[in-house]
């Protein structure tokens, strides 16, 4: 069993869960994952590593509580203990001097890039780090990130804070920054990824991304995983999760993760997910 150090919602909707995990923590590096579950019984879920401390043999990650699972994962108190941690996952971002790299991360990628990032500037790159959300208010580790990057830029798409608008205004933005960017590297939702790649292809930049398909068992062996990256099938947990953006099937990656909507909308409307969504809704 794996004790919880520490469980807090740190913006609407968005927790970071702390676990103590030794064996984890000893092996980890940036842009690999774990997959947790909250009870014996329950499901799988592939969380990417946001932290880790070697000394303390702790592993963070942050997620979004969007279902039955990560509504029992976002419930946890200090003290108790989960099932499951299995990790670290994936292979580990590739960390090189590349010279200006911006890090791009949106929702829950935010938490996920933060330790490449930190890793990029210790290996001597100019590191830009790009923060998405919605508003001003569902932006988190502000602070972390300034003092491992050189520059925070944020883009809402109400305009609260940054710039107004969505990842179209890439080219706009890296206009402002004034200096070639030589390597984007984006983490978050499968919108955010996709759209990232598609407005830096034609720009010729070099950008790599964290896929997050369905996945099952996170060791190569059911395939649920698989994408299509140039002309080759790969296996996100295994192969990845880190893929040319530029290569990525993005269409059938898209309609792929939509293969259990029906099934996921059962546990939605019959946990507590949704009465706190109504109470939301009601204040």
């Amino acid at each position: 069993m794996f004790k919880v150090v520490s469980c807090r919602m740190i913006v609407p909707n968005i927790h970071v869960l702390t676990v103590e995990a030794p064996a984890v923590a000893r092996e980890a590096k940036p842009g690999q994952f774990v997959i947790i579950r909250a009870e014996e019984e329950g499901e799988r879920v592939p969380l990417s590593i946001a932290d880790w401390d070697e000394q303390m043999g702790t592993v963070t990650v942050v997620l979004m509580n969007v279902g039955r699972t990560t509504d029992r994962l976002a419930s946890l108190d200090e003290g108790q203990e989960i099932p499951t941690v299995v990790g670290p996952l994936g292979n580990a971002t590739d960390i090189e001097k590349y010279g200006t790299v911006m890090c791009i991360g949106g929702c829950y990628g935010i938490g996920s890039i933060f330790p490449i990032a930190r890793a990029l500037k210790a290996a001597g790159n100019k590191v830009i780090a790009l923060l998405e959300a919605r508003s001003s208010y569902l932006f988190y580790w502000e602070d972390r990130y300034k003092g491992v990057v050189d520059r925070v830029v944020h883009i809402t798409r109400d305009g609260s804070k940054g710039y107004k608008g969505h990842l179209d205004r890439l080219p706009e933005i890296m206009k402002d920054i004034g200096e070639p960017v030589d390597r984007v590297i984006v983490n978050g939702c499968t919108y955010c990824v996709a759209r990232s790649s598609e407005v830096t292809r034609p720009l010729g930049i070099s950008t790599w991304v964290s896929l997050n398909p369905i996945m099952i068992d996170g060791t190569g062996m059911c395939g649920v995983c698989r994408v299509t990256v140039g002309d080759a099938t790969r296996f996100a947990c295994v192969h990845g999760p880190d893929f040319d953006g530029h290569q990525v099937d993005w269409a059938e990656l898209l309609q792929r993760r939509k293969t259990y909507m029906m099934e996921e909308v059962v546990p939605l409307r019959t946990s507590k997910c949704e009465e706190h969504s109504q109470d939301v809704r009601g204040t």
